[in-house]
């Protein structure tokens, strides 16, 4: 059994104590899929944080432990293959072993798959040339013994120079002999163990070192890693198979975002109820006034804005780390990087151009999948053209009026809206790749992992470190924006108009309970919202900035509920319902409300809502950056606003480009 090799007994060749500092810096460094993280979050938990490499924008996690009473600054390095490679994970990985922008570490920690040593202690190799103390964490043993391998740990630390502990990090199985290992470790200040140490310096390359040391110490079938396991073979075959891969692929995601959809809606929905009713009791407690109207509109509408992101940003992260745990995320990967690779894209931009039709926001939350940074800024900068949830009220409410009598049409137009923001995407990220992010998508060098049982502790623990990344950095720009928002589009104050006054005056002259006394002051209050949103800045800034829009078939109105909707998309409907004789608390799938809507007219008495004019804002919506709590994760995410603002830009322009084209095309064709 795996449990005899995680035992308690003495290390061989640890030296005594030595002296020690205060905090002791631990580099955890292993290939991508060796259980690396599943380790890092065993040994420090929730106890950690993110923040970038120095000089770099690639992200770090960084915790604390302890091991006896040594405390421990633990930083999970990104997973590599090998040191030297002119990749960016590479890179940063060396710079932070020698040093060269911060403290270097005190020691390293690699974590080694015991199914597949071979090429795993090559990482071991090039550490012993640049001189950094190690302890090689032998994980996964227990997968390796299903597969016939046996280990002379002894032997196998005398070979290496360092000490050798057997983990099962999934189950946590090893982990205080881990960390005895360490503590003696770093208390010898040793650099090697001793005894009948294999220099990779004396052989003609690192392959022919691993061979040998694996010759000595490690016995049974499938010792220098040649395949037998018939079942993963066979499973490999039909999830990378071009045809039925593809299937297997489409029927996994559709699993995952039927859950997300589901399981997501249930805590998003309590979360607008809960906040609902505390803007409700706060409207209730208060009275009426500017501090009201911020605490309510701004601060409990800013907070509810932010938190319902949660669920969707957690679950995904939690199902992401499930997939990638089980090993078929690999291979996803590579059946996906045979279409995106024409685009420019990598394979692992699949999930995050998936996820994006949930929210922009975790889509972008997922790039971090990718290792290579153009690839990852190209999949960031088309992710949000992907339609997302958000757009759905949107694409409801013009498809209602376009096509009001013919619904196979409207869910054509509907459908339309998707295959319109997929394929922008796939043609932006192929113009990307060839101008300012130039060159080819980098290949997909990819080691299938071993098949095995997700760890739920550690889908729990990511899901709930990217919740809170999200909320202590993206969240605290959204809510200061949601303010602006608020303000521009609540002030300065009016005075109601004399059409609203004097329906006013006409239902307090009836009984207070009648029909007739509650419609008259429904249409007051509607009259009222209508004046205050044209006289507010928002109204304002729609009328300086009607002549941008009217070339696209947009007036005054439209104009507004555009701007106002780049706070979120979907702020557009509630616009236009009080500016369009709606009502913002009724279910827009009242005909009656969607009759009142169509019929609107503008200050001219021609349409709102022409065909033309619904037809290109449908295009606009589909292709615009209208929402800002994406722009900020996009800025968080880059490391850089000059991301965000191209995002905006080109985005806007596409759509604005696109809507002129249809709107013209539309009105020489003589459709009204």
């Amino acid at each position: 059994m795996a449990s005899a090799l995680i035992s308690s007994a003495p290390l061989p060749g640890v030296p005594a104590a030595g002296s020690e500092p205060s905090l002791y810096r631990i580099a955890l460094l292993g290939n991508p899929n060796t259980g690396k993280t599943t380790l890092f979050n065993r040994l420090c938990g929730v106890l950690s944080k993110t923040s970038n490499f120095p000089g770099t924008t690639t992200r770090a996690r960084i915790g604390r432990c302890q091991a006896g009473e040594l405390a421990l600054e633990v930083v999970d390095l990104p997973g590599v293959y090998r040191l030297s490679l002119g990749l960016p994970e590479s890179r940063v990985c060396r710079a932070a072993l020698l040093g060269e922008d911060s403290r270097a570490p005190d020691l390293a920690v690699v974590v080694l798959d015991a199914t597949n040593l071979s090429r795993n202690l090559l990482l071991l190799a090039e550490l012993s040339e640049m001189g950094v103390p190690a302890v090689a964490a032998l994980n996964m043993v227990d997968l390796a013994q299903q597969r016939g391998l046996s280990f002379d740990r002894v032997r196998l630390a005398e070979r290496l120079g360092c000490p050798v502990v057997p983990l099962i990090a999934r189950r946590g199985e090893g982990l205080d002999e881990l960390r005895r290992a360490i503590a003696a470790r770093l208390r010898s200040g040793a650099a090697a163990v001793g005894g009948e140490r294999l220099d990779p310096a004396a052989f003609p390359s690192p392959d022919d070192w691993a061979e040998q040391v694996i010759a000595g110490s490690v016995g049974g079938r499938n010792a220098l890693g040649s395949s037998f396991d018939t079942l993963t073979e066979r499973l490999d075959q039909a999830f990378t198979h071009p045809v039925l891969g593809a299937l297997v692929f489409l029927a996994v995601m559709t699993g995952l975002f039927w859950t997300l959809f589901v399981l997501a809606s249930v805590p998003m929905d309590l979360i607008e109820a809960t906040f609902e009713h505390l803007g409700r009791w706060t409207v209730a407690v208060m009275p009426p006034g500017a501090v009201r109207d911020l605490l309510v509109q701004g601060v409990i509408g800013g907070i509810a804005g932010i938190v319902v992101f949660l669920p969707q940003i957690g679950l995904l992260f939690f199902l992401i780390s499930l997939l990638e745990d089980t090993g078929y995320l690999a291979r996803a990967a590579f059946v996906m990087d045979r279409i995106l690779c024409r685009f420019g894209l990598p394979g692992h931009a699949f999930l995050p151009l998936l996820s994006s039709h949930a929210c922009a926001i975790p889509g972008i939350l997922s790039t971090r999948l990718i290792p290579d940074r153009q690839d990852r800024l190209t999949t960031i900068l088309v992710a949000p053209l992907m339609s997302c949830s958000a757009r759905v009220p949107v694409y409801v409410f013009l498809t209602g009026l376009l096509f009001a009598d013919r619904p196979w049409l409207a869910g054509i137009a509907f459908s339309g809206c998707y295959v319109l923001g997929a394929g922008a995407a796939l043609l932006t990220a192929a113009v990307t790749r060839r101008t300012i992010l130039k060159g080819p998508s980098r290949p997909m060098v990819l080691e299938l992992p071993s098949y095995k049982m997700p760890s739920l502790r550690n889908a729990c623990l990511l899901a709930l470190d990217q919740g809170l990344s999200f909320l202590r950095t993206a969240g605290t720009v959204i809510m200061a924006i949601c303010l602006v928002m608020w303000w521009l589009s609540s002030y300065p104050h009016s005075a109601p108009p004399a059409a609203a006054t004097a329906l006013r005056q006409q239902a307090a002259a009836l009984p207070e309970a009648s029909e007739r006394a509650a419609e008259l002051t429904r249409q007051a209050g509607l009259l009222e919202a209508q004046h205050a949103q044209a006289n507010s800045f928002a109204g304002r800034i729609g009328r300086a900035v009607e002549p941008v829009f009217r070339p696209i078939g947009f007036d005054w109105q439209l104009t507004v509920g555009v701007l106002t909707s780049f706070l979120a998309r979907e702020v557009f409907v509630s616009t236009m319902s009080v500016l369009l004789e709606g009502d913002p608390e009724s279910d827009l799938q009242d005909q009656g409300i969607l009759a009142r809507i169509r019929a609107a007219r503008r200050t001219d008495g021609t349409p709102v809502f022409t065909a033309a004019t619904s037809a290109s804002l449908l295009v606009f919506f589909v292709l615009a950056m209208q929402c800002l709590s994406t722009l900020v994760v996009t800025r968080r995410e880059t490391g850089s606003w000059r991301w965000a603002a191209l995002q905006l830009v080109y985005m806007t322009s596409l759509a604005y480009g696109l809507a002129f084209v249809t709107y013209q095309a539309l009105h020489l064709l003589g459709v009204a």
